[in-house]
């Protein structure tokens, strides 16, 4: 039998030999925090007793308690659940090793609720991130990572500690993951937005607020929108071929990630469209993926039984980090959350001259040479009269 287990029959125990034991648990504890249905049968019913002024409940520790309060907690805890019997609750008179030390036992069952709910939230965020990501939809992902963020908090105050995010030491980190397969429709609204970008540059100041490289799913489509965001930054002309000559001064063509013949194929000034429109399909697709990966880390850390509740918080609430930035910018996009002020004053309107001045300077390779200067005709002797002196004799 596992020690949370353990913990559940002794807190029902230490409350059958002293009732007044509710009025220390009752304020945090709560029946669905019980692991087997039966066990928090029986506890919602010592609280709704307790409620009903049963005359066990005043019962002074150390005086004897009234036989009807284990008699009537069987019988309405029998109406809740199937399978109680008497000599059961008697077991659990038996399992209490001290009474006094029920409110210990009531938080290890509390610690374990907080290890169960993390987990089984974590789960149905990844199920939402995975049917999501089949239909191209987010809301179901938004609603769950919502709830998990919702439930963390509440976990937390019930434990009694702050719900700060703290990164988790090395031997808690999460392991590498395969990448997910990515959907051809992903794909294709990424090579789209960037041909919308390429061909209306004007479109790219009301894009970058909320769009990051790391929402591409395709390594070669966000270096090509590194490329579209240097040139933008600089203040330099986009076309094709400035774009194709940013992605190599960037070395994206000399590793392989891509090749001349895509780059000029995304960038090809015939495509058109709105790219709000893609760009807000890449950020919601974006945020499906960064949902599915949080979710199985967060499941993993809390399956770690060795985790304090308060770690346990913490580190999945930093896990939730990458979420909650791309759930942020989603919004930034859909408009329902103002954005960071901008020196751009209006979209299209081109960056200002001193950003421009220092992107470029950045971007210039540094000189170590000593620049050759020609020495102007009138300050330097004629070549004859250079080689051809002869002493007087």
């Amino acid at each position: 039998m596992i020690p949370l287990v353990h913990a559940e029959q002794a807190v029902l125990g230490a409350i059958f030999l002293e009732p007044g034991q509710l009025d220390r648990l009752s304020p945090w504890l709560r029946p669905e925090h019980f692991s087997r249905p039966a066990h928090g049968a029986v506890y919602a019913t010592m609280l709704q007793l307790k409620a009903d002024d049963h005359p066990a409940t005043a019962t002074k520790a150390g005086a004897p308690v009234p036989l009807a309060w284990v008699t009537d907690t069987l019988r309405e805890a029998s109406t809740r659940t199937r399978g109680l019997t008497a000599s059961y609750l008697h077991s659990l008179v038996s399992a209490c090793p001290r009474p006094e030390h029920a409110p210990v036992y009531g938080r290890m069952v509390l610690e374990g609720a907080i290890h169960r709910s993390v987990a089984e939230h974590a789960a149905r965020l990844h199920q939402a991130a995975l049917a999501d990501g089949q239909h191209g939809a987010a809301e179901e992902t938004v609603h769950h990572a919502q709830v998990l963020s919702d439930v963390l908090a509440d976990l937390a105050h019930r434990w009694g500690t702050v719900p700060r995010p703290a990164q988790p030491p090395a031997t808690y980190a999460p392991q590498a993951e395969r990448p997910q397969p990515v959907g051809e429709q992903a794909l294709a609204d990424e090579e789209l937005l960037l041909g919308c970008l390429s061909s209306r540059p004007d479109q790219l100041p009301a894009v970058v607020r909320w769009l990051q490289p790391g929402d591409f799913a395709d390594p070669s489509n966000r270096q090509i929108y590194r490329a579209l965001g240097a040139l933008h930054h600089r203040g330099e002309p986009i076309d094709q071929l400035t774009v194709l000559w940013e992605t190599q001064r960037r070395g994206a063509l000399a590793d392989g990630t891509l090749d001349p013949e895509r780059v000029l194929r995304i960038c090809d000034p015939l495509t058109g469209g709105a790219a709000e429109h893609f760009g807000e399909q890449i950020v919601q697709a974006s945020l499906v993926r960064t949902a599915a990966v949080a979710a199985r880390q967060v499941r993993a850390l809390a399956d770690r039984d060795e985790l304090a509740p308060g770690q346990l918080i913490s580190y999945a609430l930093h896990t939730l980090g990458p979420l909650d930035d791309v759930r942020r910018r989603l919004r930034l996009a859909h408009g329902d959350e103002p954005g960071p002020r901008r020196s751009v004053s209006r979209p299209g309107a081109p960056p200002p001259a001193d950003r421009i001045d220092a992107a470029r300077a950045r971007s210039r390779l540094a000189d170590t040479t000593t620049p050759w200067v020609p020495t102007p005709a009138a300050s330097r002797p004629a070549f004859a009269d250079r080689h051809n002196h002869r002493s007087p004799s």
